[in-house]
């Protein structure tokens, strides 16, 4: 199983900005997705980002609710895909997942698309 580990998570006042990594317990040289969700209490995951490597390029896409303040990118040096947070909202607290498909086609932000998921780090945006 691929496991992966979300970190970044912290407490931040509004405005801020955090960085947050997705890392896999393995390197990954097959195609493969990998997209950022969050949930807020009592809600289902919501899609915000996800990335897809191509030969061509890479692929990216974005939720109209983080459009133009996330960014998400790969870090070759570190592994990781990670997600940068700017001009952060109090409404943007809710614990924020990595998730990864492994082979196949296509990219997207539904959650019904991905085959691991790791385990969430929490991001609360407050004074």
């Amino acid at each position: 199983q691929l496991l992966l580990v979300e970190s970044g998570g912290d407490l931040v006042r509004p405005g801020g900005s955090l960085r947050l990594a997705c890392t896999s317990s393995k390197f990954i040289v097959d195609y493969y997705v990998i997209g950022w969700f969050r949930q807020f209490p009592g809600k289902e995951r919501e899609g915000i980002a996800c990335f897809s490597d191509r030969q061509s390029g890479d692929l990216t896409n974005y939720a109209d609710s983080v459009k133009g303040r996330f960014t998400i990118s790969r870090d070759s040096v570190k592994n990781t895909v990670d997600l940068q947070m700017n001009n952060l909202r109090p409404e943007d607290t809710a614990v924020y997942y990595c998730a990864a498909k492994i082979g196949g086609y296509g990219m997207g932000l539904d959650q019904d698309f991905y085959d691991y998921w790791g385990h969430g780090t929490q991001v609360t945006v407050s004074s």
